[in-house]
């Protein structure tokens, strides 16, 4: 056995030999497996083996299609045959809200080439006569993929790690992992079989490993503790029972009638697939707990939880009345085993937080569907640096360790679980482990009304409301109940103040001798001078975009860095390790993450410098806020009564503003001052939606949307913000990239009740090739209509480019317009007084 390779992944699963795998077919030919049982003794061997293409991420709609279409090449390599059937996925809708979701679903699909055919319930009637279709309105039905044997799937990926020089190793656990600042030394240990337990033995061997990846499914909360980390993968009971023989299904098959396809009853919250004459039902029920959140017992192997009949009973008589052939099958064999999940269902994928060359793919709730991609993807981040998709959306650090505890993971991932087959609306809001993060102006916000939104654990205003008011019952995949607030919020913005709260803001300070240097180094934009400000951003090692800062100087080595809110971890990892790498070159760097020392508000709006200005102290309030003292893009220490305030001049909105950086313990006073000055000027609180609408009426790009490790900022079509005559991280490779796609804004013609959501396709103006997608979409009150950005071919991303944009699977006119086509020449935000 190797005691020193390149990479050692731990966990033998789908994952780990998928990741195994891609590693070595991408050129690294010293490559370790290492597991501590046999291979898919974790989730993997009682997993149902269902590979659905169906899923609202774009990052992981791309995962899942390379797996399908891999696995189809596996026999041919390996001479393993992985029990594909590729007998289609039907998804089928009881209402017409279920429809529309498909139709959202849709339009992601095409943007990965994903194939798609609707049925009607005739047709469904049609072609497979077993099914009762009188409930129904459609269905979505993808053809290209069905179902798998996890087992012989994964050993077939095991196999052709082996024939790429793969070395696998059963029966060997990892128990320590030591960084030496060179690699890793990972202290294992043999396991034995003893008294049918498997037990760790005496024997202990020591492997060195360059690169780390760990793929321990069930065991994920094991691993964390051993790496001295958080991440919230924690497994939860998932139930499929295998039903005796249908005698009208067997006479069907017996008549020469294909497989019937993946029949998945989202209304009803279960799957079904034919097994062997009969039918397997896998249920996605509410109150199916977490097991194991402080990690598997030692005598948990590959067993199974007792079944509990109740808590699936309506999905069992459901699938009864969906296909009736069956109600008279019996009960065969369960299955209720514990699958991995997170928060959000994403798994985790990525480097881990703090730590150098360790990677994780944990938390996988559709694993078998995921395996194939995720090896494909992590061995090119791995191998390349980057992915050729954007996985931030599946990165560890989306969730931040300061806040991330264990009672949090479970009961979101028990929610998770139960939410499976819920209508996912593009508006949803969960309600589990909420209140969490809360700035101090929430109960005052709440109290007027505010419709809240879940923010890396903070709760964000999305909207005011009428107390009293739903936001569930208001939720769509058109224009929600909510919709008219936020037109409200927005004019207000446009035509008088509106005050949007922005606290979540990502806030780290950089100073010390080398802060200038690194910074310069780090960022692709010209730095700002003491007191002035800047955009800018960090690239990746492959040139596209990591990270969007506005960044304030301070002082010569004194800068304060806001960035999303969404990312604080991910941000502040790859700033301190970028800083680490580069101290020793430039100097002492100290990096402070302040998010929550700072609270922010920003005020927008033409009448926002009247508001300011009654509550400004200062020995000339009048000019105070003047362009002469206060330029656009500058920031400066001001007073606001009694509060003192870090300002900046700049409005995320395109609007006149300021953001308004304040110590968080005195919020609610500057909250209530604010709020009273506003009020004889015409004051709106305002959401996040609203804010959204109006950056893109400015084509302001953000990040996780427009912004991503998928496309550079010259691609962003941001060439102002770069500056081609430093050295920055990633600017050769950004230049070899050059520029694939473009950004752009898009008017559109929508339907009257409906906008994009920014998960749609574009086509050409005669609807014949898809060139593009969008990344973001809403609605515009400067204009009246839908607006939406995304990226399409350069030759297209042209002032009157007409195109087409899919929205309820019909297509709508849409026309490329100017940057910022609101108030492009910046007169509004630049206004004296």
């Amino acid at each position: 056995m190797k005691t020193q390779v390149k990479a050692l992944v731990v966990g033998g699963g789908a994952v780990g030999t998928s990741i195994a795998y891609h590693l070595a077919k991408a050129g690294w030919d010293d490559v370790m497996l290492i597991e501590r049982d046999e291979l898919t003794s974790g989730s993997t061997w009682h997993a149902a083996g269902l590979l659905p293409l169906f899923n609202m991420s774009y990052a992981t709609t791309h995962i899942h299609k390379y797996s399908v279409d891999f696995y189809k090449q596996l026999e041919e390599e390996t001479g393993l045959n992985a029990g594909f059937a590729v007998v289609g996925n039907l998804r089928m809708a009881q209402t017409d809200e279920r429809m529309d979701e498909y139709k959202l679903y849709a339009s992601t699909a095409e943007t990965c080439d994903v194939d798609y055919e609707w049925l009607t319930p005739e047709q469904i009637k049609e072609r497979w006569p077993l099914i009762e279709t009188g409930d129904l309105k459609g269905a979505i039905y993808h053809t290209e993929d069905g179902y798998i044997n996890p087992a012989d799937v994964t050993q077939a990926m095991a196999k052709g790690a082996r024939q790429r020089g793969v070395d696998i190793v059963r029966k060997l656990q990892a128990d320590a992992f030591h960084w030496t600042g060179t690699h890793w030394e990972v202290t294992c240990t043999k396991m034995v079989e003893k008294g049918g337990n498997l037990v760790p033995s005496d024997e202990q061997v020591v492997i060195t490993a360059e690169h780390v990846v760990t793929a321990s499914g069930n065991h994920a909360q094991r691993t964390a503790k051993l790496l001295g980390i958080k991440m919230p993968a924690i497994p939860v009971e998932h139930t499929f029972i295998v039903m005796d023989k249908d005698p009208e299904l067997v006479k069907w098959r017996e008549a020469g009638n294909p497989e019937h396809p993946v029949i998945r009853d989202a209304d009803n919250e279960s799957y079904a697939r034919e097994e062997r004459g009969g039918w397997i039902l896998g249920i996605y029920e509410h109150g199916a707990p977490a097991r194991f959140e402080h990690g598997v017992p030692d005598s948990f192997r590959a067993d199974l939880f007792p079944l509990d009949l109740d808590r699936i009973a309506d999905q069992y008589m459901a699938m009864a009345e969906r296909v009736p052939s069956c109600a008279d099958s019996g009960l065969k064999d369960d299955f209720n085993g514990p699958i991995c999940y997170t928060p959000d269902g994403n798994p985790l994928v990525g480097p881990a937080p703090g730590l150098r060359n360790m990677w994780l793919a944990e938390g996988f709730s559709f694993g078998i569907t995921a395996a194939g991609g995720t090896g494909y993807y992590l061995a090119q981040m791995m191998v390349d640096g980057e992915a050729e998709i954007d996985m931030a959306s599946l990165d560890p650090k989306r969730y931040s360790s300061n806040w991330l505890t264990t009672e949090f993971a479970a009961r979101k991932n028990e929610e998770c679980y139960e939410h499976v087959y819920i209508l996912h609306h593009p508006d949803e809001e969960r309600p589990a482990a909420r209140g969490l993060r809360c700035s101090p102006a929430y109960d005052r916000q709440k109290e007027r009304g505010a419709q809240f939104g879940w923010v890396n654990g903070w709760e964000r205003p999305n909207y005011y409301a009428p107390v009293g008011f739903n936001d569930e019952e208001a939720r769509s995949f058109r224009r929600g109940g909510w919709w008219q607030y936020a037109v409200e919020e927005a004019k207000a913005i446009r035509e008088t103040a509106g005050l949007v709260d922005a606290t979540a803001f990502t806030k780290h300070v950089v100073k010390g001798p080398g802060a200038t240097q690194f910074l310069d180094w780090f960022t692709c934009n010209k730095l700002p001078k003491v007191g002035r400000i800047n955009l800018t951003y960090a690239l990746t090692s492959a040139g596209t975009t990591r990270t969007e800062y506005t960044i304030v100087r301070n002082g010569e080595n004194n800068y304060y860095l806001v960035s999303a809110g969404a990312w604080s971890e991910y941000d502040a990892d790859f700033l301190r390790k970028a800083a680490e790498d580069k101290m020793e070159e430039f100097g002492y760097i100290e990096i402070q993450d302040v998010t929550t020392q700072w609270g922010v508000f920003a005020i927008a709006g033409p009448k926002s410098r009247d508001i300011l200005k009654e509550i400004i102290v200062d020995a000339d309030p009048e000019t105070a806020l003047s362009n002469k003292r206060f330029p656009w893009l500058s920031a400066r220490q001001i007073e606001l009564g009694m509060c003192p305030v870090n300002a900046i001049r700049v409005a995320y909105t395109g609007e006149l503003g300021w953001e308004l950086h304040h110590p968080i313990e005195m919020q609610n006073y500057l909250f209530d001052l604010l709020e009273k000055a506003g009020e004889k000027h015409g004051m709106k609180l305002v959401g996040a939606r609203a804010q959204n609408w109006l950056r893109m009426e400015k084509s302001y790009r953000a990040f996780g949307t427009e912004l991503g490790r998928d496309a550079t900022p010259a691609e962003a079509d941001l060439p102002r913000f770069i500056d081609l005559e430093k050295d920055f991280h990633g600017k050769e490779a950004m230049i070899e990239k050059g520029v694939r796609v473009k950004c752009c804004t898009l008017l559109i013609d929508g339907p009257d009740d409906a906008d994009p959501w920014g998960r749609e396709a574009l086509y050409t103006e005669d609807g014949a090739t898809r060139v593009g997608r969008l990344t973001s979409g809403g609605y515009s009150v400067a204009f009246e209509k839908s607006i939406g950005m995304g990226y399409v071919p350069p030759e297209l991303a042209v002032e009157g480019t007409k195109l087409k944009v899919k929205l309820q699977d019909k297509l709508w006119d849409a026309v490329v317009t100017c940057d910022s086509p609101y108030d492009p020449t910046n007169a509004t935000i630049r206004k004296n007084g």
